[in-house]
């Protein structure tokens, strides 16, 4: 039921734009097939019209179907429109340090994990409903959840691993091989795929691997056309919605690279410190900024935003961050084990 429920609430955020159409009713359809003789239909209070397939027409299918009237036409959309961020939810972990990396999951729960090898899910009211301690002690993004809801995390061994339904089990997805090791993970949304940020400790190079959701290796970025080095060590991966892979690279830079892994852009300010990233419902990326405080915006083409939350409104170092695409809601985890949870996006319907 769990993982049904977390198809059905995809699905219901991937296609929530309404869209009114007409009905066409495709009569050779019919005919292809031997359709015995239509019997009357009892106890309706006119008589149904008897017809053979080979006989059939419009109206006698308007006749049996009656009228369809449409009363509005075009297509409803939707859009979002930037209001001023509002705290919505509060929460202090018990159990974690500090909050260092964090995972939205359907029906209002997180994963939240911290330096100390404490990976704990929790609903927003802060209860914990599971603990797990086999996991990377590390100040990256070390969890993520895919489609259906379920934990995708890096072990103390660099391997990665899923859990089935209910937490019970775990199999390992992807083996560390020797010098890499993964340092961040991100699951698409889209179509299932593992984004891995790696690191190799002999030559200090990184790396980004995909990989599909059995765990097959389907592809590596790693240089721009020229031949340079994209990464100095990834720390954070997400994705956005028009299929950017979006790095947080080693505190000093914001890379990103298409899903072709071709290199579009860098953000690389010397007033920037990115720590945790993530995307919204409008493509923008989000930085969680550990020099000035603040989560910083950037469009989907690189472009620089007025910051979205300030320190005066944060309080503290925004250490990680997460975008929760069911509710929208911005997750931001501090530097002790609080985290807040702001609306700033309000959908609108139009026609």
């Amino acid at each position: 039921m769990n993982r049904h429920i977390g198809r059905i609430e995809y699905y219901e955020d991937k296609y929530e734009q309404l869209v009114h159409t007409s009905v066409k009713f495709n009569i050779s359809f019919l005919k292809k097939f031997c359709v015995s003789e239509i019997k009357e239909t009892p106890n309706l209070s006119r008589q149904a019209p008897l017809f053979l397939a080979q006989q059939l027409n419009i109206r006698d299918v308007i006749k049996l179907l009656g009228k369809i009237h449409i009363i509005e036409t075009g297509k409803r959309q939707l859009r979002f429109e930037m209001t001023t961020p509002m705290l919505r939810k509060s929460i202090t972990v018990k159990g974690v340090s500090n909050v260092d990396h964090i995972s939205c999951v359907p029906s209002d729960r997180v994963w939240i994990s911290d330096w100390y090898n404490n990976l704990i899910l929790t609903n927003t009211e802060g209860d914990k409903l599971h603990h797990l301690t086999n996991v990377l002690g590390s100040y990256t993004g070390i969890h993520t959840v895919n489609r259906v809801g379920e934990l995708i995390y890096t072990d103390k061994e660099f391997n990665i691993n899923a859990s089935t339904k209910y937490i019970r089990t775990m199999v390992t997805l992807i083996k560390k091989t020797e010098p890499w090791k993964s340092q961040c993970v991100y699951c698409s949304p889209v179509n299932g795929d593992l984004l891995v940020g790696m690191y190799n400790s002999d030559t200090e190079k990184c790396k980004v691997n995909r990989y599909n959701d059995a765990g097959q290796h389907i592809q590596t970025i790693q240089y721009n056309e020229e031949g340079q080095e994209l990464y100095r060590y990834p720390v954070f991966i997400t994705e956005n919605r028009n299929g950017d892979i979006v790095v947080s690279d080693s505190f000093h830079a914001v890379v990103v690279t298409d899903c072709m892994g071709r290199h579009r852009f860098s953000i690389q300010e010397s007033s920037l410190m990115p720590s945790g990233i993530c995307t919204d419902a409008m493509s923008h990326i989000l930085v969680g900024d550990l020099k000035t405080f603040s989560v910083q915006m950037i469009d989907k083409d690189g472009h620089i935003l007025p910051p979205i939350l300030k320190v005066y409104q944060l309080m503290d170092r925004p250490r990680c961050l997460s975008y929760d695409h069911k509710s929208h809601l911005l997750w931001v985890g501090l530097s002790d084990n609080k985290v807040c949870a702001y609306r700033y996006l309000e959908r609108q319907n139009y026609l």
